[in-house]
């Protein structure tokens, strides 16, 4: 069958990229995007999914079904942003006979290799977020990608919310004095953590935009919950959490650095001792660290307890009573005080006037963290936690993981506040373990 051309540059697109993002289809300007046979036939089987997968193929049949009204698929819908978009039947030439027919990927890789022979002089590319598939693509001659239009640079390129700088020891003294010191023409980030430094002498503080100073921190002598800060990193976090201003807070570190019981102590804090919100949300995705154990027993919160146990342990340590800690825990539970839940049940909801706590937020996707962060009513604080090494979510990697796309996106914003924590404060086995494995 001959197609239709409209534009020389051509992406055929891959189903790991319409699972990743169901609105791929517009990130391509002024492009033909062929959608093989196969990606549709595989859409289909996911669109009784409960997860994101499911939810990504639902959107994606339903916008494709609107192209399909619009015109003809065969001959190519045009798109907003000038692309047009094709369905095209997947067969393998005779000539490629190391291909097999019968597998979904070689028939994908196959339009692309018809679409090259039909089209020598056009540029096409296959668009996969399969590595294997992307390999095979360069052994065949045909240019590949991954698709990450949210990619940042790298996760060492991050921006980690911390500066460091000289300056001379009377300015330290004068802010010492008067818990703020005049910038100048110096440039920061809104709510970038800065560490001032002469000689042997540091001060530590935050760059108000508003005042156009760097303010002291938030500081407390007496622990919080028996929490209190190790390193200047933790003081940074314990100012972003305190901060009543501060509406989003990011915090980026390895294990053992304190991210989840900094938050947890400061939602305590905030909860039950000063009443500012009404209720302590904790949360994280539930995604299992090598291979799954299947189905649990029993009913919705003993199937739930091995995911959030991380957190009882957490909360456990926090309150310090050994074995009656967990019925305080639980005590709180009953009281409405405190809820623990996976994310599995955010969508669709408004949550006013709580601080809610995401851990392990490297799991998500962009499009995850977007919608957590839209169910925050008025007055609600957001913390997001994470390890952007330890992803066990095969469709994230360290470099488009929600988290770090979160921290590059809101950065330099007056309500939002970022720290990336380096230094381990578990144990000594566990920074050793951090830094060498």
């Amino acid at each position: 069958m001959i197609l239709k051309e409209h534009w020389n540059n051509k992406v055929v697109l891959d189903t790991s990229v319409v699972l990743y993002d169901a609105l791929s289809l517009n990130a391509f300007k002024e492009t033909d995007i062929h959608i093989p046979l196969p990606v549709i036939e595989e859409i289909d089987r996911f669109k009784r999914d409960m997860g994101e997968n499911g939810r990504n193929a639902r959107h994606f049949s339903r916008f494709m079904d609107t192209l399909r009204s619009q015109g003809s698929l065969t001959n190519g819908v045009p798109l907003k942003s000038g692309s047009y978009v094709y369905v095209n039947m997947s067969t393998i030439s005779e000539d490629f006979t190391d291909l097999d027919n019968s597998k979904t990927d070689n028939r994908i890789l196959g339009t692309a290799l018809l679409l090259q022979r039909q089209f020598p002089s056009s540029k096409v590319e296959l668009i996969s977020k399969d590595i294997n598939l992307r390999v095979k693509s360069d052994v065949f001659g045909i240019a590949s990608k991954d698709y990450d239009p949210d990619r940042v640079a790298s996760v060492e390129d991050m921006y980690t919310g911390i500066r460091h700088i000289d300056i001379e020891i009377d300015r330290i003294n004068k802010f010492f004095q008067e818990g703020s010191l005049d910038i100048g023409t110096e440039k920061f980030y809104a709510n970038q953590y800065v560490v001032m430094k002469c000689q042997d002498k540091t001060a530590l503080g935050r760059y108000d935009k508003k005042q156009n100073k760097v303010v002291a921190l938030v500081q407390s002598d007496i622990p919080v919950w028996r929490v209190h800060p190790r390193n200047s990193e933790q003081s940074f976090a314990f100012d972003a959490l305190f901060n009543d201003d501060i509406l989003f807070v990011s915090l980026v570190g390895k294990a053992g650095t304190g991210k989840t019981l900094l938050a947890l102590a400061a939602g305590l804090f905030k909860t039950m001792d000063e009443g500012r919100y009404k209720r302590l949300l904790v949360s994280r995705p539930i995604f299992p660290m090598g291979r799954d154990i299947g189905y649990l027993p029993g009913d919705l919160e003993q199937k739930l307890n091995p995911w959030m146990q991380p957190v009882f342990d957490s909360l456990e340590f926090i309150m310090g009573m050994g074995k009656k800690a967990s019925h305080l825990t639980q005590d709180l539970i009953d009281q409405g005080l405190l809820n623990i839940e996976p994310l599995a049940y955010i969508r669709g909801r408004s949550i006013p006037r709580q601080y809610l706590i995401v851990d392990e937020a490297q799991n998500l996707t962009p499009h995850e963290i977007k919608t957590i962060i839209t169910r925050a009513g008025t007055g609600t604080k957001v913390v997001l936690t994470g390890d952007c090494y330890q992803i066990d979510n095969p469709y994230v990697d360290a470099s488009n993981s929600g988290l770090t796309y979160s921290v590059e996106k809101f950065k330099g914003e007056e309500i939002v506040a970022h720290v990336t924590l380096q230094k381990g404060e578990r144990s000594e086995l566990a920074e050793l373990a951090a830094n060498l494995l």
